[in-house]
């Protein structure tokens, strides 16, 4: 069990040591993940960027995530691919899409991509629960190629970990659950919504390398 994002980020550090001697880019995914990210940063003097990503929940369960977006791509699950309305998909992915590209203008105001090339890059959230948006953020940064892609969590359900093998590199993950506890916020005392306001002053504390959107 984790205090806070704080308190997980903090953690999470620790066992990201190792790669202080490679070349190395923290990625975050907002909102969540950038709270940890900044930390971690912090403590690790890593350059800090981001991937915005976005999830599509369930016509009758919007916590219930389908589908993940980004700028460029679409991933679905595939027991709802082919039973989703097509239209009411089509309208939720351009939703997502400017949401995607109202956060990117909010978010860093200008600021040029973070390269990951040739990079090795840590992705990192604060837990994931169905994992598409997670896996929806590697295959975008995995289209920048970078040299390699760590993922970095504090918790997940153990099912997701073999999805993640086959697409990274290394798995940094505090908390493998068999019994996973049906939601990411049961591994945290405290779990607020993070607002826009919270990742823009997590942007601004981060001073020691470029925050920018991959």
């Amino acid at each position: 069990m984790f205090d806070d994002r704080v308190d997980a980020g903090k953690r999470l550090a620790l066992s990201l040591v190792k790669f202080q001697k490679e070349d190395c880019v923290l990625v975050a995914i907002p909102r969540g993940g950038v709270i940890l990210a900044e930390v971690i940063a912090r403590e690790l003097k890593f350059p800090l960027g981001l991937v915005l990503v976005r999830k599509i929940g369930h016509p009758y369960n919007r916590e219930y995530a389908v589908c993940a977006v980004s700028k460029s791509g679409l991933r679905c699950t595939e027991e709802e691919k082919n039973r989703l309305d097509q239209n009411w998909l089509k309208k939720e992915v351009e939703r997502e899409k400017q949401e995607i590209e109202r956060r990117e203008k909010l978010y860093l105001r200008g600021r040029k991509d973070l390269s990951v090339k040739g990079k090795t890059v840590i992705l990192v959230d604060d837990g994931v629960a169905t994992g598409l948006t997670y896996l929806m953020a590697i295959e975008e940064l995995r289209s920048k190629n970078p040299h390699k892609i760590i993922a970095a969590l504090p918790m997940m359900p153990a099912e997701f970990e073999e999805k993640l093998k086959g697409v990274v590199e290394e798995i940094v993950c505090l908390n493998i659950d068999k019994d996973y506890r049906g939601a990411v916020g049961a591994y945290y005392r405290n779990f607020p919504q993070v607002t826009d306001e919270e990742v823009i002053r997590a942007i601004a504390l981060e001073r020691s390398g470029e925050m920018s959107r991959i």
